[in-house]
Parts: structure tokens; C-alpha cells; sequence
């Protein structure tokens, strides 16, 4: 399943897998059809668009690029030059075809139709919840990422006020029946983005006044007033004056407080239903979730590595459904972005506020401080049983404000990073290999048919080879051989032998690889493309000197580090091996950089 954010930073998601979303250029035509999903974007508008009314002569050549690039990225068991299902070309331009639950902005139609439906049947507590879902949508400016000069469009614009409407019908409702509690973050951001609708800012004083802060909501009758002065030169009007003069007399009813229940979360990802093998590393967290009961001081935690690809959340996400009725307290998950493309890791104050809403606690009674975030997320985790899913981290500091403090809770973190300072504090290490070829071509069958696969199986076993056994190239091949039922396998075994290195694999394969050795320093990245020429199997410091010229005792710190981050497989002390694919994407950038240290 594929998942589209624009409500926020432009993201696709393919299962669990974040997409690399290419060029600017490439992102700005996905991120114009996604505010006009299901209805085409005519090729004119697309290009006044992209190019802000300059656009060169090359422009219709690289729209339709950018477009072949969309249609191969977000299909890419697609054959070539096939028109696909997703990027059409309709009405003399182009339309992305998705599903209502695959794209952010449809969601948060289809819940803001559900809240004026429920507040025209009289249901305003309903109506309310249906608005704060929706508005939950909604987590930065459409189209975060984007060059500004394309966002200034009009259809981005558009989009932006549906949502500020959405908001003032929702603090409307939430002040009449109550729930401004759930709304305020929401108002707050919309007055960000509107800061001179005054009926927002009224709406942002009275909901204040209503949990209580008075001093606050006259704060923010203040800084609206200064606001209009400065850039429209004139005084609040009736509505926004209204507002004040209702706080100044203390004529606000108050939001009665109450305690705020424990929320169970049920957040993982869907599982898998093709999940095959890894029988011993499932085995491995069942005895961690046992260890859990009698740990002390901090939760449980394993920190699942390996190379990139090998599938590490989605064992997690696996385990984490079959487990469930081991965490009556709930599943959480936080995808970290470790290695994301197109953006920074998720801070670690940030991923605890986005926690302790899921668990219950309202945005207005957040602390400030990462110290406090903290403080406040132990003590609500604090004798409960739950799981805690910490997906792509960028480092030990990252997660470790993230971990309960409590026995009973189950922590598990995935790395492309060997995460050693939590290992050294009493986290679990569970290192992912490829699994061994007969289950890599029990994943095949699980996929493309027991059937297809038991009718040619020195096919199977040549293209379970040639991916290495990674999983996710198994998972790749095999969603382009059941978009072509008909073709024999041995033809897609014989498109990978006779292909150049990683062109045989879609772009997915690549993007994988280039997010870790991205993070690599220099000299790192240096020593891993020269290794592709490395003529053995086996890689050590003297070998890796005869073949860079560099002191043995360098190359041990340096092939060491590479292993840390899982770009090398460290089998014995100071023997290492390269992954077939790795040693192919490190022969490419080896072409490219040039054969020198």
C-alpha cells in the first residue's frame, strides 16, 4: 500500500518504506497533483507551475520525465513504457489516481464531511471528535518541502483555506458544546497561517479563556491588535473586540478539567501478510518480551540492525502483532527518520509530545522542556505493560529519553546503526542477515505463487541468488513478476543476468542503499566505494591496505565504522564481507567518483 502526505512535509510511504521523492522539480509536480488527487491537472498549469511563468524550452520534454519518473517510482514492478494505474495522462494533462485512505488530504475531507453531518444531526461531542481527526491530518504548511515560489500557487492556497475553514467551524463548535482542549493546537496553528483573520484570532482568545488561561488569552488579544496595526493600519473589529471585552469580564464558561484517562495506543504499521522465515530472530524477541517482566530501572530494549534492506521493521512491526496480547497497556510506534530522505531526524522532544498525545494527555498540558516531557511520558508509562516500536534511529541520544522506565515495558529500536552505547547500558543487540536460500525463495512463493514457483524452480533459485537473498529485493522482483503473470520466471532470472549492476532492480533497491553510505564522512565513503574492487571475498585491514595504500591500523578503525552502520558484515574478528548488491551500488559510485583514494 502506498501513502501520500501533503498536509504537512510531501511524504509517500510504500509499507513501512519512505520513498525518495527525486528532483525538486519531480516533487513539485507530485506535490500539484496530490492537492488536485482524483481530477487532472492540465500540462499548461503544470508548467506555469513549476517554473513560476519562465519556463524553458525544455519544459514539456521534463514534465513528461518527471512524470515517467512518478509513474516507475510509485509502481515499480511496472514494465517499461506501461502507462500504469497511478500517474495517468487525462484532460490534456495529468491525474494521480488514489485511494481516499492513501492520501492525508482525502482523509481529512472525508472526516470534515463526517463532522458537518454529525453537527447538522444535532451530535456536536461526535461532531467535535470528527473535526479534531481530521484536523489531526494537518501537521506543518501543504506541501512542506517544496520551493516556495511553487507553494505560492494557487492550488496550494486553496488548500490552506479549507483547512483554516475547518478550523473555525471546529473552535466554533468546540466553544459552544465543549472539546477546545482537542482543537486549540489546531487554532493555534491556523492562526499562523492566517494571521490576519480576525475571527481566528477571536476564536484563539476565547478557547484559551475556556481551559483556564486568561493571562494567555490576553496575550494573544495583544499580539492580534499589534499585528493589524502594523500591516493593515487598523483597530480589531467587532468580533475579535467582542472576544476581549467576554475575557476582560471573566464571561467565558470554563472547560471543566478532569483527568485525562490513559489512552491506550494501537499504533503499529498493518503487518505483513506475505511474511515468511525468521523463525530464531522472532524466537529472540518472544525471550526478550519475557525478560521484560523482570527488568529493572529502564524497559526491556532490543536494537535491531543489519544492512539496509534486510527488513528490520518489518520483523519488529511482525513480532509486535503477534505479541499484542503480551501489551494490554497498548503499542506504540515512532517513526524517527533516521535515514529519511529529505528531512532531519525527528528530535527527541518532538517524537515524546507526538507519544504522550497518543497516550491521552492534551496538547495544552505539554511541558516546555525535554526534561519535563520526559519526567511526565515515565511516570504515565510507569506500571504499564506495553510496547514501544522506535523505527529508523539516528543514534543512541536519540532514544534514550524515549525509553520507559519501568519494568514491563518492551522496547524496540531499529537502526542502521549498531547503537552500541544502549547495548553497553543492557539493550539486546539483534543483528538481521539475509535469511538463508531456501527461505528467500519461500518469500518469492509467498508472493508471485506456490504454484509459479514450483513450475520453475532453477528460475527461482537464480533470482533469489541474484538479490542476494535481501528482502527487500526479493520483495521488489517479485512484485514486478506478479505484474506480469504470464512471463515465464526464467525470463525475469535472465533480466537480472544479463542487467548492469543495480539497474536491473527498481529505484527502490538504490534509494536504500544511498540513505546509509549518504551519512558516511568522507574517508568512510572513500573506503567503501574503493572495497567494490576488493578482489576477494573476504576483507581485512592488511587487505584493505594492499589495496588503498593506507597504515593496517587505519583501515581497522575505518572498516570497523563501516560495519557499525551496516555497509559491511563483520563474520569473524576482523574478517568482513560486502553484500553482493552493496558491492555492486559501491562498484557504481566507484565509476562515478573516479578509481583514486
Amino acid at each position: 500500500m502506498v501513502r501520500f502526505e501533503v498536509l504537512g512535509p510531501l511524504r509517500v510511504w510504500r509499507g513501512q518504506s519512505e520513498l525518495d521523492l527525486g528532483f525538486p522539480q519531480q516533487r513539485a509536480l507530485l506535490a500539484l497533483l496530490l492537492v488536485r488527487v482524483g481530477r487532472p491537472v492540465p500540462f499548461g498549469e503544470i508548467v506555469e507551475a513549476l517554473w513560476s511563468g519562465w519556463p524553458p524550452a525544455s519544459a514539456a520534454n521534463a514534465v513528461r520525465r518527471y512524470a515517467g519518473s512518478l509513474r516507475r517510482l510509485l509502481e515499480p514492478e511496472l514494465a517499461p513504457r506501461t502507462p500504469g494505474q497511478r500517474v495517468l495522462r487525462r484532460g490534456g494533462g495529468y491525474l494521480l489516481n488514489a485511494e481516499n485512505s492513501e492520501v492525508d488530504l482525502l482523509r481529512f475531507r472525508e472526516l470534515v464531511g463526517r463532522g458537518n453531518r454529525h453537527a447538522a444531526a444535532g451530535r456536536p461531542d461526535s461532531a467535535v471528535r470528527e473535526f479534531a481527526d481530521a484536523l489531526s491530518q494537518w501537521r506543518g504548511p501543504v506541501a512542506q518541502g517544496v520551493r516556495e515560489a511553487v507553494r505560492a500557487h494557487p492550488r496550494f492556497t486553496v488548500v490552506e483555506r479549507e483547512i483554516v475553514r475547518a478550523t473555525a467551524t471546529a473552535a466554533e463548535l468546540a466553544l459552544r458544546h465543549g472539546g477546545t482542549a482537542q482543537i486549540l493546537p489546531s487554532i493555534r496553528k491556523a492562526v499562523a497561517l492566517a494571521p490576519l483573520n480576525e475571527s481566528l484570532h477571536a476564536r484563539l482568545v476565547l478557547s484559551l479563556a475556556a481551559g483556564g488561561a486568561q493571562t494567555e488569552a490576553l496575550a494573544a488579544y495583544e499580539t492580534a491588535r499589534h499585528r493589524l496595526a502594523a500591516e493593515l493600519g487598523t483597530v480589531p473589529g467587532a468580533e475579535l473586540s467582542a472576544a476581549h471585552t467576554r475575557v476582560l469580564r471573566q464571561q467565558v464558561p470554563r472547560t471543566r478539567p478532569s483527568a485525562t484517562p490513559y489512552r491506550v495506543p494501537t499504533q503499529l504499521p498493518p503487518d505483513l501478510t506475505v511474511f515468511t522465515g525468521r523463525a530464531a530472530e522472532l524466537a529472540t524477541l518472544t525471550a526478550a518480551a519475557d525478560d521484560a517482566a523482570d527488568a529493572a530501572g529502564v524497559a526491556a530494549t532490543v536494537v535491531i540492525g543489519g544492512v539496509p534492506g534486510v527488513g528490520k521493521s518489518t520483523l519488529a512491526v511482525r513480532w509486535g502483532h503477534q505479541a499484542a496480547a503480551r501489551f494490554p497497556d497498548g503499542r506504540l510506534h515512532v517513526e524517527l527518520g533516521g535515514f529519511a530522505p529529505a528531512r532531519h531526524p525527528l528530535d527527541p522532544a518532538e517524537a515524546l509530545r507526538g507519544m504522550l498525545v497518543s497516550l491521552g494527555v492534551p496538547n495544552r498540558g505539554l511541558p516546555d522542556t525535554a526534561e519535563a516531557l520526559t519526567g511526565l511520558y515515565r511516570k504515565l508509562m510507569a506500571g504499564r505493560r506495553a510496547l514501544v516500536v522506535l523505527d529508523d534511529a539516528a543514534g543512541s541520544d536519540q532514544v534514550r529519553r524515549l525509553l520507559p522506565a519501568t519494568p514491563g515495558c518492551l522496547v524496540l529500536v531499529t537502526s542502521r546503526l549498531d547503537l552500541s552505547p544502549l547495548v553497553s547500558r543492557g539493550a539486546r543487540p539483534l543483528r538481521l542477515h539475509a535469511p538463508p536460500a531456501r527461505e528467500a525463495e519461500q518469500v518469492l512463493a509467498r508472493r508471485i505463487g506456490a504454484e509459479r514457483v514450483a513450475a520453475e524452480p532453477a528460475a527461482v533459485r537464480e533470482i533469489a541468488a541474484r538479490c542476494g537473498y535481501l528482502p527487500l529485493a526479493l520483495a521488489a522482483i517479485a512484485a514486478r513478476a506478479a505484474a506480469r503473470p504470464h512471463f515465464p520466471l526464467a525470463a525475469l532470472a535472465g533480466e537480472l543476468r544479463a542487467g548492469d549492476g543495480l539497474d536491473a532492480f527498481p529505484a527502490g533497491v538504490r534509494t536504500a542503499f544511498q540513505r546509509s553510505y549518504r551519512a558516511l564522512p568522507p574517508e568512510h565513503a572513500r573506503l567503501f566505494r574503493l572495497l567494490s574492487r576488493h578482489p576477494g571475498p573476504w576483507i581485512t585491514p592488511t587487505s584493505a591496505a594492499a589495496l588503498t595504500g593506507l597504515p593496517v591500523l587505519d583501515l581497522s578503525a575505518r572498516l570497523g565504522a563501516l560495519s557499525s552502520v551496516h555497509l559491511l558484515t563483520e563474520d569473524d574478528p576482523a574478517h568482513y564481507t560486502l553484500h553482493p548488491l552493496l558491492r555492486s551500488f559501491a562498484a557504481e559510485l566507484a565509476d562515478e567518483h573516479g578509481a583514486g583514494w
